[in-house]
């Protein structure tokens, strides 16, 4: 049972460490739109279509990394802020790089842009540490057995009930 608690809060710091990086990635692409000051106020219902498929790109393409570093880290017993802020930039890392070109034969990425590199990997650092606070900082408690019950202390002669 325990196990099957430990899931949903699983799956519950990821939906909320996606949302968290597609707002971050959303937010920093749409930045240089937003410091015009031309621009004019911006339309709610496209905002929320882009966060929308913010989350989704985020958490399509984090599934899979993100979830080994989570089976890496609940068999591990790994509880670190740190270590989760490292793996989340580490999957940020590894979704860019997943949608970038790759010439096995020079063995180079073509067509990096540095700033977006720095948003995924940022938005992954963030993402982890959201995830650790909801769900990294008890890492492989489930497999723990509850503490044994202390016996209560006995009762001072005084208060017993034939004692008199």
């Amino acid at each position: 049972m325990a196990l099957i608690g430990r899931l949903v809060v699983i799956f519950i710091g990821f939906i909320a460490a996606c949302v968290v990086g597609g707002m971050i990635v959303v937010g920093a692409l749409l930045f240089p739109e937003f410091s015009d000051l031309g621009a004019g106020p911006v339309d709610q219902g496209t905002i929320d279509i882009l966060l929308g498929f913010g989350f989704i790109f985020v958490s399509g393409f984090a599934l899979v990394p993100a979830a080994v570093i989570v089976a890496v880290t609940e068999a591990l017993y790994v509880r670190s802020a740190l270590a989760y802020a490292v793996g989340g930039g580490v999957v940020g890392l590894a979704c860019y790089l997943g949608l970038v070109p790759f010439h096995p034969d020079t063995f180079q990425f073509e067509g990096i842009v540095r700033r977006h590199l720095e948003i995924m990997t940022g938005a992954g650092i963030v993402a982890g540490v959201v995830y650790w606070l909801i769900a990294g900082r008890n890492a492989g408690a489930w497999r723990e057995p509850p503490p044994p019950l202390r016996r209560p202390p006995p009762l001072p002669s005084q208060s017993r009930p034939d004692a008199r």
